[in-house]
Formats: structure tokens, sequence, C-alpha cells
């Protein structure tokens, strides 16, 4: 298990580039299981989760080749589905959530995928019925094998287009639903679809490789099958999760940072929400320069009363953000109400803030008011050990603006969704040892 050392107080001063983003990543390179030509994926993170999810493909049988150290070329031409009976895969998949977006495309091209209990975060109970659901009424039969602990999924005639009402607007499940339709016969409705952007950017690659995809950007996706598709090239856009923490750090540490090429458009309300935390920033052009001031100070509503951030779906709030927007608010000037909707245990890390100083009080599993203490009451350091990746950030941002030097464990956590952030930060002031 590895550690990051950090002293605190450093201010940060320079340029930082937002690796591509994490969320789309598991979806597009899932997406190459459609067909047997070659696709070149651009601007790939360099973190865990992704080259977990690229060895998974490997041993399936998709050939890899690195073009650069982001870039590279997949050719899914002999998959080998008898690796599915195995026990790696079953304890490789198990520790990877995005291998739940193997399914579709498996499914979708050759009638066949197994799916044991998957991993990732523990940040609380995450359903999968969704994707359940609306893979069995596009005509999937499922059993489930308690020996194993897996679901056995197979299509018993082939795959026809339905109209599929989502019950909840799940990311994972849209993309896993798009995958599957793409080559389903007929037409597909999908109603309540997730829209996120990571979802608009899957719908354009699937378009360019010859799916018949509208409604892009919008919850009411209608899809016509085809009988095939072909090869592309597909660049992902930059974290909007990592642009978020960064600003986060920046303002935590009252720094001069610029983030370069961060993909403003796609942003959503993530920059409005930060200004309404008090933080400091302009976009230029494609860029954002966060030059913040010692105290921020964090706005009420018109009426008066405090401010709430909540999750919602896309173009809502990412609950991916709160994390970071809570351990921010704790040097404001006021007060905020955080209300994480989507995931019960993801604000239980907040006791680690409390133990360094911060003014929080846990309501309940999914909300937390913060007291902000205007920088007063600095953080003070101390020993803590990281729940997930979001936390686990957060964790690292309140460090780097607390007095002392912390220590924050289990940083595999960090890892799997952060490219080399020790050393990134490290090149423009931050203070960060690896061990």
């Amino acid at each position: 298990m590895s550690t990051f050392v950090v002293e605190g107080g450093h201010r940060l001063e320079g340029t930082i580039y937002p690796q591509g983003a994490k969320n789309e990543a598991l979806e597009v390179i899932c997406a190459v299981l459609l067909t047997p030509e070659k696709v070149v994926i651009e601007n790939i993170p360099d973190i865990l989760d992704v080259r977990n999810l690229i060895s998974l493909l490997e041993a399936l049988g998709v050939a890899t080749r690195h073009i650069d150290r982001h870039t590279c070329e997949f050719e899914a031409k002999n998959i080998d589905l008898s690796y599915l009976d195995t026990d790696e895969f079953r304890i490789t998949a198990q520790t990877l959530r995005g291998s739940v977006m193997v399914i579709g495309p498996l499914l979708a091209r050759f009638g066949r995928a197994i799916l044991p209990k998957p991993g990732g975060d523990k940040i609380g109970r995450r359903r999968l019925d969704t994707h359940f659901l609306g893979l069995q009424k596009l005509g999937a039969d499922f059993t489930y094998d308690s020996a194993k602990k897996v679901y056995q999924i197979q299509v018993a005639d082939r795959l026809r287009g339905t109209y599929i009402l989502l019950d909840e607007a799940s990311i994972t499940g849209t993309a896993n639903l798009i995958m599957t339709a793409v080559l389903a016969e007929g037409v597909t409705t999908i109603y309540n679809a997730a829209c996120e952007t990571y979802i608009q950017q899957l719908c354009r690659m699937l378009v360019k490789m010859g799916a018949r995809i509208e409604g892009i950007g919008s919850n009411l996706l209608t899809i016509a099958g085809t009988t095939s598709l072909g090869g592309t090239a597909h660049r992902m856009l930059p974290d909007m999760i990592e642009v978020g923490s960064f600003i986060g750090m920046a303002a935590m540490t009252g720094s001069n940072v610029l983030l370069k090429n961060v993909g403003v458009k796609d942003l959503g309300i993530i920059p409005d929400t930060f200004r309404r935390l008090g933080i400091d920033m302009r976009v230029e052009g494609d860029d954002i320069r966060i030059d913040q001031k010692e105290i921020y100070e964090i706005e009420t509503f018109i009426d008066g009363s405090i401010m709430t951030f909540a999750d919602a779906p896309w173009p809502g709030l990412s609950p991916d953000l709160l994390s970071v927007f809570l351990v921010v608010a704790t040097q404001a000037r006021g007060s905020v109400l955080i209300h994480q909707k989507m995931f019960e245990s993801r604000l239980f890390f907040v006791d680690k803030l409390i133990d360094m100083g911060a003014r929080i009080i846990l309501c309940d599993p999914h909300r937390a008011a913060v007291i902000g203490s205007g920088k007063f009451n600095s953080l003070l350091a101390s020993d803590m050990v990281s729940p997930d990746i979001r936390a686990g950030v957060a964790l690292l941002i309140a460090a780097m603006g607390a007095r002392g030097t912390s220590r924050i464990h289990n940083i595999d956590q960090i890892d799997r969704g952060y490219e080399k952030i020790d050393e990134r930060l490290n090149r423009i002031g931050a203070r960060i040892i690896r061990e």
C-alpha cells in the first residue's frame, strides 16, 4: 500500500494540463469490441482503472498497439469467448467497475456475456437493475450461477429493438444499452437516458463507426440497428472531474494556476458552481486561470438563505465533484449545505476533515453542513486513509492547504483516477512524496 507524504501550505504557480476523461475512457474502450476493424483512441489517461480494462480486453483477444503513451490502437478481430468462463476473468472483472460495460458489446456482437459482481469505489450500493431490465427488453436472458457468483447472459434468438424507459438515468446503464442496440434488429428508443458528455462522446464515436443514433445530447435516444460497425479514430475529452479538482487545489492554496485545454464548453455548470464558492477564475479561450486571493466567500441564495450544492444527472452537478466542493468550503467564509443524493457512503470521509479542524456537521449519510472558517482556523495536518478515488483527492486537497505534514495512505485509490498526480503537482510547487 502506497502513501503520500504531503507538506501543506505551499502555493502553486504554473500551468497544468488535464488528462483524458476517465469515465469516457471506460465506455469508448469497451466499444472497440463492437467491430473486428481497427479503432484508434487518443488522449487516453494513463491510470490504473484504464490500464486494468485494457489488460482485460487483451486477455479476451483484443490486439492492442500503443502508438504513444496516450494513444492506442485496438483490433477486436479474434475474440476468445472461452476466457469468459475462467476464474481469471471473474477475478479481474470483479475488481473493475468498468467491466460491466463489456456486456453490451459482447451481447450485440457474439450473443453471450458473463458478469461477475463488479468492483470499484466503496461508496454505497450501486445497483445494476437498469442494465439488466433494459437488456432483457432487447432480448437477453439472465441466469445466476450461485457457485461462481456470476450472471450468465445469453441471447435466445436475436436482439430486437424496443422502447425502453429507464428507471434511472444511469450513465453506465445507458452506455451498455446503446452499445447493445446499435447492432440489434430494428429501432430502439431509450427514454430517460443519461446525456452526460461522456455518453455524447460514445454516441459520436459509434456514429463514425456506422451506427445510426438520433437525439445525442438529450434524454431521448433513437437507435436504428445495423448489421455491422467499422473502425474509426476518436479523441477523448479532457477530464472535467480532474479540472474541478485542480480548481479546488488552487483555491485551497491561494495559488495562481493556468489550466490548459480544459474543454470549457463541456464543463457545464462546474465553473459557475466554483464561482458561487467565491473562487476567482477567468475563462481564457479553452483555458481557465485561477488567481486566488487568500479569503474567498460563499454566496447565499437571493433571499439570503444558505447555499446548497446538490448532485444531479447532467446537466446538473456531477456527484464526483461534491467531495472537492466540500473540502474547499471548509476554508471559505460562509456556510454551505452539501447534499449527496446518489451514493449513501460518499460523505463518510468528512470525519477525517473534522479531525483536521474543519467545522462540518454530518446531518445524515447524504447531507453535510460546512461552516467555513475563512482561513482563520486553518486545517491541521493529519494521518488519513483514502477510501475511494474522489474522497482521496479531497483529502489530498485538504493536506495541501493544511499546516504541517500529512500522510495519506491507500493512495492506490487515487491512482485509479488521476495520472501521476504527485509528479504533475510537484512541478508547479506542491510538496508531495510518494512512499
